[in-house]
């Protein structure tokens, strides 16, 4: 962890000031002219900070450029339309591990380096359940999985209009030395961060409450170098979900998300403080989840790994380590290779693609009230191989493990409730 952490930098920006006040901005109007004549000033100087100064500022879709940060001053909230319209002309994206032509994220960037959105002020989507939230039932992922398993070019995969699948909150794509820090995020249509093959990403001081369908917080994608430090979760879906693609349109793009630390996050309501999967085509390795705190009755698991045999791929090298657990309503750890498929594969058992989970560590973990302690399903013909649980301890749990076909499962001192635990 301490050498992936020497390769991490935050950019840094020159002390230069594009107030969007200055473009024509005013509060309580649309302002997403003046935004982008602001970035454009910005990088064309050579960068610097892109202010949004105290008030209530509406906006369509903001694209960032090289060497630009978007700041927020303290008492500036940025309100994003809820007008899928405003999302349009389609970009190149990504919609839950496969990649197509679709509505722009919220925040965007397309192949930049040197950007940041940063601040103490708040970035709405205005999401609900009349706008956005509703077409969780009415989207088109299926046709998108079935043009990625036939090898569809990405620029034929235009979605969009009528489609109805929605725009992920900030989404930096194909960037490097990106940094999000401070700002608060609320009412997103879907997940919140998810940057997608970048490097060097810097994730800091976060506050996201966002409680509509697959509203994860942060999901890094096909990602190098990555650190996600002293945020606050509370999610309708995964806090934390590491990515790399999923199915045949993974195994395509084929690059793995790899030396992402998680450490001093605190993790509320969610499916799961981090996740694992189930987008893992391209590989999952050298993941590092250090002094959390998780504690909701609405959070389903501390830590979950996730995958099945459509999705394939290897994840391996997995540290959970020093965290405190209040109260999950499952497991405090989930290794799964059950995870159900789109179009009726409830167990996830009949893909071609044996899914391969090894060298979990589980050490100084606390917990205080779960169902289980541990919920570990490998299959018998593909076992997770190598989970080694230390110094753990596991109070007020109310069902037996589930362990079925691990191999080299080794437990050193660990109890539950109370008494020495038994594999």
């Amino acid at each position: 962890m301490e050498a992936v952490l020497k390769r991490i930098r935050a950019p840094q920006f020159r002390n230069r000031v594009f107030d969007i006040t200055k473009y024509g901005a005013v509060a309580g109007q649309d302002a997403s002219e003046a935004i982008a004549k602001a970035i454009d000033a910005c990088t064309k100087d050579g960068g610097g900070r892109v202010l949004v100064p105290r008030g209530d500022f509406l906006t369509g879709p903001v694209h960032l450029k090289s060497h630009v940060n978007l700041h927020l001053d303290e008492g500036s909230t940025l309100l994003f339309s809820n007008d899928p319209k405003r999302y349009l002309p389609v970009v190149y994206t990504r919609f839950e591990g496969t990649e197509c032509m679709n509505f722009s994220p919220l925040i965007y960037a397309f192949e930049q380096t040197g950007i940041a959105v940063t601040g103490t002020g708040m970035l709405d989507g205005q999401a609900d359940e009349t706008h956005w939230w509703d077409w969780k039932s009415r989207g088109s992922s299926e046709k998108l999985v079935a043009m990625g398993e036939k090898d569809v070019p990405v620029a034929q995969r235009v979605f969009g209009e009528g489609e109805f699948l929605r725009p992920n909150f900030f989404q930096p794509y194909r960037c490097t030395n990106v940094l999000i820090e401070g700002v608060s995020i609320r009412n997103s249509p879907m997940w919140e961060l998810n940057p997608v093959l970048c490097e060097n990403v810097t994730v800091r001081g976060v506050k996201i409450d966002s409680h509509g369908p697959n509203n994860d917080g942060c999901d890094p994608e096909c990602c190098k170098n990555v650190l996600i430090e002293q945020c606050v979760f509370s999610t309708g879906d995964d806090c934390i979900a590491i990515k790399s693609g999923r199915n045949r349109d993974g195994r395509r793009v084929n690059r793995p998300s790899e030396n992402i630390i998680v450490r001093d996050c605190s993790m509320k309501d969610g499916h799961g403080g981090v996740s694992l999967g189930s987008e893992c085509s391209g590989g999952i390795r050298n993941i590092y989840i250090d002094k959390c705190r998780m504690d909701s009755p609405h959070l389903n698991n501390a830590l979950r790994i996730k995958t099945n045999t459509y999705r394939g791929g290897v994840m391996e090298n997995v540290f959970f380590t020093n965290t405190t657990v209040g109260q999950v309503a499952e497991n405090i750890v989930e290794v799964t290779y059950y995870y159900s498929e789109t179009g009726g594969d409830k167990e996830g058992r009949g893909g071609p693609f044996k899914p391969l989970v090894r060298n979990v560590v589980l050490e100084n973990i606390a917990s205080q009230q779960s169902k289980r302690a541990v919920n570990f399903r490998g299959y018998d013909n593909a076992p997770i191989i190598g989970i080694r649980v230390s110094r753990c301890t596991f109070d007020n749990v109310a069902e037996a493990n589930v362990v079925e076909y691990v191999e080299g499962l080794k437990l050193e001192d660990v109890k539950r409730n109370g008494q020495p635990m038994e594999k």
